[in-house]
């Protein structure tokens, strides 16, 4: 197999981009390194690309692997030929080697097994030749009491089972009847038993669809269903039709052995072959589920980690609570706790004007500018609370609620504690809300990307290709944006390029023992950290008002000569780069002399060249400012005073392959549907929306028993 080629068709890409590629990643290379600066190399190869590339690359080597393995195997047993070499050349996945292998691998026992041990082979080599002579006759020779084979129907039994496995185990019967069953099965999912009851499986209680059009939140959703016993599901095919298929594979004649090869075929058919091709689809179907959740549940990971952070503000956390009262932790812009405190303005308690009066001095003392409730329990209660405490005050104060999913999770584990050893668990989880407004993206990176709650079914899958999916995603938006080398936590830094979690440590004890680097050079003296890993991960950390002005950019030291080089052209020098004039001055230069020649003379291409004028122009940007701020709040919405028809704004949170869920300021998020997204057809409602954004909706209708909100966006946006 030509592997360059095939991945070059799959992602239609051109080969000498992957090939550029694979030599990268062969190299040691990391992904957001080849992505930002070996742009000329790969063509400008995005991380998303270069991330299918990679998957792809690993998956087809580990096939290339397994076909040398099976052929070795099946050489052994000198039952190699040419048509056997011709199909694992030309077999394109893991599942189609292993049916080329199934008749040669080794089996646990099974009838047909035990009747060849029994030495009944001949006779079914006998009955599927086929020949007009009387099978029974043949049958008696067979007849052993020390092979416990009592009768000449004994024999027969045994040699029919060994050929029922030899039909089961025939790769090309395989290979028509897999694809009979991917085009034509159903799936059908019923009630496991009468006294199920009302579930949210309700819709699934007769349910009956073509596998090849299932959505993936319906196979999911089944798959959860039969897992907790509420539902039976099997796949439904014409059964006539794949017998009939069959037996025109292996039946010769009308003759007596005929008819028995009839029946061995009918035999492996329900006995062996559907079975065994039922949970092949169900596997598939579950595997392409699963693929196309962690893509949805990545693409809503990647969203909600870019965006923009609320900067300049002190800020307010807010973990809401009923007995236990409310934990509250004052933090100030650059992420230092500066107070907390325990309120009970919550039933059982009720103590609303104690708790206004102690919040209200926080809020004037610090200069508190923002509030952040977390969603969880008696988050509505708490919302109310503060929408009513803020229309008191004197002072301009607004307030967010935001997800506090993974907050108990990021308390509870060694990072909070070693973060804050002197608080609780509810006092770490009440700083992490007020930080996850401030900047989600440094926040966020501390715990684990399953448990921040944007995905679809993420706890059903493989957790193996989740975590490395989300660890992506993390890992582009962290080198995405860059950090402080100075300031980034552990866990920030052990997603920049290069870096693991030891070399972060390593990092932060440098800084500790030296009072933070001054240049990015520095970072050739922390323990562990050689030439390889500077060269990949040098780009993203940023070093502010350090010894270097280009140290705060995202220009890479390797880039250096040529960006002072373009500085000189502009009659500019590093210290005028924070000046306002700079920016004009660089781009103008650049228009006047033409892009290409500007590249040519500084010895770099025009990728790199763009990407060094933007970093020039706008020193220490970060790219999440572009985007739309978060939408604050000052006031709050009941679930009982919403009605039909009703416009609002609100924040996309969770996007799933049905629809968009909102929050509209009521404790339960709305969901917009996603025949309800766009007055156009919308195949993908990411084509549409995406997490973070501020939309409008109207209310289609309210369930306040089941707490359901149906929203529409058609018309509005």
């Amino acid at each position: 197999m030509d592997i360059i080629s095939v991945i070059s068709e799959e992602l239609k890409i051109r080969q000498s981009q992957t090939e550029a590629a694979v030599k990268l990643l062969d190299e040691g290379n990391t992904i957001p390194f080849i992505a930002r600066y070996r742009k000329e190399v790969t063509g400008s190869l995005d991380d998303e690309q270069l991330r299918d590339l990679s998957e792809r690359l690993t998956y087809l080597r580990n096939l290339e692997k397994r076909k040398d393995e099976v052929r070795a195997a099946i050489e052994a047993l000198g039952k190699l030929t040419e048509e056997i070499e011709n199909d694992l050349s030309a077999a394109s996945t893991l599942a189609a080697v292993e049916d080329i292998y199934r008749p040669y691998k080794p089996k646990k026992k099974t009838r047909a097994g035990i009747a060849k041990e029994k030495g009944l082979e001949p006779l079914s080599e006998f009955i599927f030749a086929q020949s007009k002579d009387d099978p029974y006759a043949e049958a008696e020779k067979y007849i052993s009491e020390e092979k416990g084979i009592a009768s000449a129907e004994d024999a027969m039994n045994g040699a029919l089972d060994i050929i029922a496995e030899n039909i089961s185990d025939d790769p090309e019967i395989r290979k028509i009847l897999g694809g009979l069953y991917d085009r034509t099965a159903f799936i059908v999912s019923e009630k496991a038993k009468e006294d199920v009851g009302d579930s949210v499986y309700e819709l699934y209680y007769e349910h009956r669809e073509p596998a090849a059009k299932m959505a993936a939140h319906r196979i999911l959703a089944i798959d959860r269903g039969e897992r907790e016993g509420v539902l039976k599901v099997s796949v439904e095919v014409d059964a006539d039709n794949m017998t009939a298929t069959i037996r025109s594979r292996v039946v010769k004649n009308n003759s007596k052995n005929a008819a028995l090869v009839e029946q061995a075929a009918d035999d492996a058919y329900k006995r062996l072959i559907h079975p065994s091709i039922e949970r092949r689809v169900r596997n598939d179907l579950t595997e392409k589920a699963c693929a196309e959740a962690i893509k949805v549940f990545g693409k809503n990971l990647h969203q909600l980690l870019m965006q923009p952070p609320v900067k300049g503000c002190v800020t307010m956390g807010f973990d809401p609570a009923y007995r236990t009262g409310c934990k509250i932790s004052v933090v100030a812009a650059d992420g230092k706790v500066l107070d907390k405190t325990v309120v009970y303005p919550t039933p059982p308690h009720n103590k609303t004007a104690e708790a206004s009066r102690r919040l209200t001095q926080l809020i004037k003392k610090y200069g508190v500018n923002v509030i952040a409730i977390g969603n969880g329990t008696a988050s509505h209660e708490s919302e109310v609370f503060v929408a009513d405490m803020i229309r008191e005050l004197d002072v301009p104060v607004s307030y967010m609620v935001v997800s506090e999913a993974g907050a108990s999770v990021y308390s509870a584990s060694k990072a909070g504690q070693e973060e804050f050893p002197d608080f609780d668990v509810t006092e770490r989880s009440a700083v992490s809300i007020a930080r996850r407004l401030q900047d989600p993206l440094a926040e966020l990176v501390k715990i684990d990307p399953k448990a921040i709650g944007v995905g679809q079914y993420q706890h059903d899958m493989p957790p193996a290709q989740l975590s490395e999916a989300l660890g992506g995603v993390v890992e582009d938006c962290v080198n995405t944006v860059g950090v402080d080398v100075n300031t980034a936590s552990a866990a920030l830094l052990s997603y920049i390029a290069g870096i693991n979690a030891g070399i972060a440590k390593n990092i932060i004890a440098y800084r500790e023992e030296n009072g933070g680097f001054r240049e990015r050079k520095e970072l050739l003296k922390v323990s562990k950290l050689g030439k390889k890993t500077y060269e990949q991960c040098a780009g993203f950390l940023r070093v502010p008002g350090g010894k270097e002005p280009l140290d705060n950019t995202a220009v890479h030291p390797e880039s250096y000569a040529a960006a002072r080089k373009l500085l000189e052209l502009c009659g500019l020098t590093e210290s005028d780069l924070a000046g306002k004039e700079a920016a004009a001055k660089i781009s103008g230069r650049i228009k006047e002399l033409g892009r290409a020649k500007v590249a040519e003379e500084l010895g770099v291409g025009k990728e790199t060249l763009a990407d060094m004028e933007k970093e020039l122009t706008k020193p220490g940007r970060d790219p999440r400012d572009e985007l739309p701020k978060p939408m604050l709040r000052t006031d709050v919405v009941d679930i009982n005073s919403l009605k039909e028809g009703m416009e609002l704004k609100g924040t996309v949170r969770n996007i799933t392959n049905f629809g968009a869920f909102v929050d509209i300021g009521v404790h339960q998020d709305g969901l917009v549907h996603i025949s309800q997204l766009s007055d156009k057809y919308v195949a993908d409602p990411m084509s549409v929306v995406k997490v973070g954004d501020i939309v409008n909706v109207k209310i289609l209708g309210i369930d306040v028993k089941k707490k359901r909100i149906s929203l529409t966006m058609k018309g509005l946006n």
